[in-house]
């Protein structure tokens, strides 16, 4: 089973604002509520599923996406 997930912009480390976002959910029976989530409770969920976090790049310039 697989957690894919993106670091959020408006929340940096040191804010204490939850800093992913869960973007989706590969094999298991998993569901997922909350919008945004901690790393310490993305661990934690991937220890009792057995589940491995796959952290998902960015472009940096936020240009991906956005029509012409």
């Amino acid at each position: 089973m697989k957690i894919f997930v993106r670091e959020r912009n408006r929340a940096e480390e040191g804010t204490k604002r939850p800093r992913f976002r869960v973007v989706g959910v590969e094999g298991g029976d998993l569901k997922v509520y909350a919008k945004r989530i901690r790393q310490c409770e993305l661990k934690e969920m991937a220890l009792h599923t057995g589940a491995e976090i796959v952290y998902l790049s960015r472009d940096g310039e936020g240009t991906e996406g956005r029509r012409a």
